[in-house]
């Protein structure tokens, strides 16, 4: 039977767009699922503040009347300016082993993006840096994290066949905390706070809001990701949305600054403990239970693995080591709090800057994704 696109137009279609990827992996262990509320906001116009600057519509496909794929068709016109490009990026793909199905989502945001006046098509892409995005290619056997995608192993297997390249891939690394910093990695971190005259802050609930520190963290984070493939600048309404959303659940004991002589802001480390089993005991839900797997992984009984959410170095302090800083502070702290891992969040392939801090830890790159493109 062929295969029927529709347009989602409604909220109760919106409902099966969102949970149709819940359904496909519910009994995968790999698989970490979005909260439902989450996503009903990134996909509000009212609610997001990436509108401002993107357009997008969402599809669903069905064969013989039952659901079998989803996707996301978004224009990010900050993006394609900033990087002048006039491309459609596809987000939030799901479909089953099945060919028609994958080639009918694709074609659908081909097609709407023509209309548009694009030239190609490139994903899986969000709205922005801080959705999730690219396709796992590597490491389908290891748990995933709040912050990525996790696919079946057949996604970029359709990928391929049905043309699509390689456009930029990333890596991530599992890192095991160590027992104790290696004298040489604390003599160089002491010889950097010197050479540079910096120092290391550690924040408190008051300074974070009476100083500003939310607002200072998310400009130093757009100074620092505006070289990055496809990045495109957070507004201001993107800002107090992130700052309103994330920093109230943010342990600051997990989180490290460091500063210039003047007090200006050169870097930032933040980190938490993994949601990832908390979210799957969860599955997607806050009610009637999901809320307490959440805090008690935040804030009662730790995992023992946690999440590197970010990591930014002010582009003229870059390659002079003060990234590792930032471990020099963090790492004690996270032997205290009794972590054993650590999980990169995905850094381009190219960014040796970044992988390159990870050679002071016992650490293996354990999983890749993908963002493939077709030019029209």
């Amino acid at each position: 039977m062929a295969i029927r696109i529709k347009k989602v137009s409604n909220k109760k279609e919106l409902k099966t767009f969102i949970r149709f990827n819940y359904e496909l992996y519910k009994d995968n262990a790999y698989s970490v699922p979005d909260l439902y509320d989450d996503m009903l906001n990134t996909f509000s116009p009212q609610k997001n503040a990436a509108f401002e600057f993107c357009e997008a519509d969402y599809f669903l496909a069905y064969k013989d009347n039952k659901v079998v794929g989803r996707v996301a068709a978004i224009i990010n016109r900050r993006a394609n300016e900033t990087w002048n490009k006039k491309e459609v990026r596809f987000g939030w793909i799901d479909f089953i082993d099945d060919l028609e199905v994958s080639k009918a989502l694709l074609d659908t945001v081909e097609k709407w993006g023509k209309e548009r006046g694009m030239e190609a098509m490139v994903g899986p892409l969000g709205f922005t840096d801080m959705d999730a995005e690219g396709m796992l290619v590597e490491g389908f056997d290891q748990l995933g994290t709040m912050a990525t995608i996790y696919n079946y192993p057949y996604y970029p297997e359709h990928m391929q066949r049905l043309g699509l390249e390689k456009e930029a891939d990333w890596v991530e690394f599992k890192l095991t905390v160590p027992d104790k910093l290696p004298e040489k990695f604390v003599r160089i971190s002491e010889i950097i706070l010197q050479k540079y005259k910096l120092k290391i802050k550690k924040l408190n609930r008051k300074e974070l809001k009476e100083k500003n520190y939310g607002q200072r963290i998310f400009d130093l984070i757009n100074e620092a990701y505006a070289p990055l493939y496809g990045y495109s600048q957070m507004t201001q309404r993107q800002i107090d949305q992130y700052i309103k959303m994330y920093l109230p659940l943010i342990d600051l004991r997990m989180v490290s600054l460091v500063e210039d002589e003047a007090g200006e802001l050169v870097a930032v480390g933040i980190s938490m403990p993994s949601l990832s089993e908390a979210l799957q005991k969860a599955k997607g839900k806050m009610l009637p239970f999901g809320w307490f797997h959440l805090l008690k992984a935040l804030f009662i009984k730790k995992p023992k693995v946690l999440d590197l959410l970010l990591v930014g170095v002010k582009p003229e302090y870059q390659s002079k080591g003060v990234n590792a800083l930032l471990f020099y502070d963090l790492v004690p702290v996270y032997q205290q709090m009794g972590f054993e891992y650590g999980e990169s969040n995905p850094e381009l392939e190219l960014n040796k800057k970044v992988q390159a801090q990870w050679s002071a830890f016992e650490s293996v790159q354990h999983k890749r994704r993908r963002a493939f493109k077709k030019v029209f």
